[in-house]
């Protein structure tokens, strides 16, 4: 049978096939399958569960295209607790007996993370609390002026902030009864319980100011008596924590801030019984935890820091070299690789006997499925076939792997897409594509939009340029107070190298797109050079100078990468695209959402204003509605329409 190439519209008839979890036993596994809707314009995510022994049992525990998510077992039942919409805002409910499940939680605000207690009895979880004033309706309420009095007052990912903060909570399965542990005006992030089942292990910053504040606390919170006590300092940010199950240790997943947002994270292990804290990973220079630059996959859940069973050995996700691999950590800091390979492990599971894995495994050429693995023995069983119908029909373009030694003394790791139906003899356009960040990486992972361009006939090229994590501490810090420069050299070192191994390419017909640095990167490669013949720029950054003052991580952020403030405008000025905008020739078009505030739309406007008043080739699109996830998480509408957007330019001018 012949095979048709991708489309965007396949985005509709892809599965995301995540989140794995497993029964206190290790017999019985649920996964989350998540779908786009074209006619809700929505995504739908079902509990899907079956055994290890028999993957083909496998039965839909859910109904109603509604979003399940966050799947968790109970330590001592076979009942799962999960976050659904089903009735409007994100809440809890339990599922046993596999009948309909029970809503444990009413929050105005829905809830926005759980733990089940080791004993099976409780659940902590975190809601979002809204002011007094405002946790009553209203009849017609009006519209109200909001008053700003801090600098972090807005978010990308949740708006405007209103005095709103995230407390915890916790809810006997039996009873019902609920207790609010925290209160005040912070917010806390719940990480684990304690093994006594009386604590829970959260953190906090406990400052009302927090404008110049970037670090976080450890605590313990006793569920009876709501006391508090703080295990660090002030002194790190902590990403992740976890308590070992004989009650001896946390593990915390942190840093220092060396190097500010670029900086590596780290291992700690707080020995209770003494206090004492030890750096397990000081001599080991990788990225813990997964860092991949993907548009496909929805509902992944990063496990953390996951304890063995003999309290032993800590299991996470390290990303190094374009893969992510499944690692473990002993307690006196030895380390053994427990499933690594050419490809993205997005999510695992670990089985009580310490010695299997459930993970899903994403490929260039697969979106991702689920497969048991056995450590000992590499023996490797795939569990999960949900997108094998569609894929049959399709011509997926595996990525090629090219390294080769940059003259400034480091080595770049990038792929080579071929086009789709490549034919020896044939000449081909290539499109590079740039990842944001610019602390990301790409890797070994199904891309959606890379795939639409080989089909459109056209190579792709992607590499990880200096700032990238996934190559060592001074590599991803190399980027900071040099945006423009050697991440430049290093692009277009990939560009020179891949043409002179593939003389099929057609150097006359290059093109460039990235979004957010990515995008940042695009428009100032077609303000350095006029090799591109044709580029698009995705929610983009064109001058700092205003980026630090609109962005909701702006005065910040633009001080940590381009180390310069407002007493430095020359500085942010020379490191602005728009700076450049008069040697701009290539046709460019900016794509950008409406409601972007990480890079607000501000940015696109300029950029387009100044082309368009030097009669440059142009073309702005804005998407409604659309934040900074727009190419990952958006309407399914608006993926589809950029993604067509995308392919139509590069149509046009290559």
């Amino acid at each position: 049978m012949s095979k048709r190439v991708i489309t965007p519209e396949d985005l509709l008839q892809l599965r995301s096939v995540t989140s794995p979890a497993l029964s206190s036993n290790g017999e019985q596994l649920v996964y989350v399958e998540t779908t786009l809707h074209n006619e809700k314009n929505s995504y739908a995510a079902e509990l899907m569960k079956t055994s290890l022994t028999d993957p083909h049992s496998t039965v839909q525990l859910t109904q109603g295209e509604h979003v399940n998510r966050l799947p968790q077992w109970s330590p001592k039942e076979e009942i799962l607790a999960f976050i659904s919409n089903r009735t409007g805002t994100p809440q809890l409910f339990l599922l046993s007996g596999w009948g309909e499940p029970k809503q444990l939680t009413e929050e105005k605000k829905g809830v926005t993370d759980f733990k089940w207690s080791p004993d099976g009895t409780q659940i902590a979880y975190t809601s979002v609390q809204l002011p007094e004033d405002e946790k009553e309706d209203k009849e017609d309420k009006q519209l109200e002026p909001l008053v700003v009095n801090k600098m972090k007052y807005k978010s990308d990912a949740s708006g405007f902030w209103q005095g709103e903060y995230t407390h915890v909570f916790t809810v006997d399965i039996h009873s019902h009864k609920h207790s609010q542990l925290t209160s005040g005006e912070m917010s806390y992030t719940l990480l684990d319980w304690m093994s006594d089942s009386q604590q829970v292990l959260v953190t906090t910053v406990n400052q009302k100011d927090t404008d110049f504040v970037f670090t976080n606390d450890l605590l313990i919170l006793s569920v009876e008596t709501k006391e508090q006590v703080q295990l660090t300092d002030q002194t790190h940010v902590i990403s992740e924590a976890s308590v070992s199950p004989d009650g001896a240790y946390i593990a915390m997943r942190a840093h220092e801030r060396a190097y500010e947002n670029a900086t590596h994270f780290e291992i700690y292990l707080l020995e209770l019984a003494t206090t004492t804290w030890t750096k397990l990973t000081a001599d080991w220079d990788v990225q813990l935890g997964p860092v991949v630059a993907a548009d496909f996959l929805q509902n992944t859940v990063d496990p953390g820091l996951v304890w063995s069973q003999d309290s032993k050995s800590i299991s996470l996700l390290v990303s190094s070299n374009g893969n992510v691999d499944v690692y473990q950590v002993s307690v006196d800091g030895t380390r053994e690789a427990l499933l690594t390979g050419d490809q993205h492990v997005y999510g695992f599971a670990l089985h009580p006997d310490g010695q299997t894995l459930v993970a899903g495994i994403s490929t260039s050429g697969h979106p991702g499925d689920l497969y048991l693995t056995k450590v000992k023995t590499n023996e490797v069983t795939r569990l999960t076939t949900s997108n094998d119908s569609v894929l049959d029909e399709l011509e997926v373009v595996q990525a090629e792997e090219i390294r080769f030694a940059h003259e400034e003394g480091h080595e770049l790791q990038g792929w080579l897409m071929k086009p789709a139906g490549f034919s020896e003899g044939e000449s081909y356009p290539l499109i590079v594509e740039i990842h944001g960040g610019p602390h990301a990486m790409y890797a070994n992972s199904y891309m959606h939009e890379f795939q639409t361009l080989t089909s459109r006939g056209f190579a792709v090229l992607y590499i990880n340029p200096r700032g990238s994590l996934g190559y060592g501490q001074e590599f991803v810090n190399a980027v900071r107070g040099d945006y423009g420069g050697g991440d430049y050299r290093d692009i277009m070192a990939a560009v020179d190298y891949t043409l002179e191994q593939n003389p099929w390419i057609d150097e006359t017909r290059l093109g460039v797109t990235g979004g957010s640095y990515g995008g940042f990167m695009t428009n100032w490669i077609v303000g350095h050079t006029n090799r591109f013949k044709a580029a698009v720029t995705q929610r983009s950054i064109c001058n700092w100078t205003s980026f630090y003052g609109v962005s909701d991580i702006g005065y910040y952020f633009t001080e940590w990468q381009i180390q310069a403030d407002l007493n430095e405008t020359d500085k942010l000025w020379k490191h602005s695209p728009l700076a450049y905008v008069n040697q701009i020739e290539t046709p460019l078009l900016i794509l950008h959402g409406e409601k972007d505030y990480r890079c607000p739309i501000e940015q696109a406007e300029q950029l387009y204003i100044a082309l368009k008043r030097r009669e440059k080739t142009t073309t702005f699109i804005r998407f409604p509605e659309a934040n900074h996830e727009l190419s990952r998480s958006g309407k399914p509408s608006l993926r589809l329409r950029r993604l067509e957007a995308i392919g139509q330019w590069f149509d046009q001018y290559l």
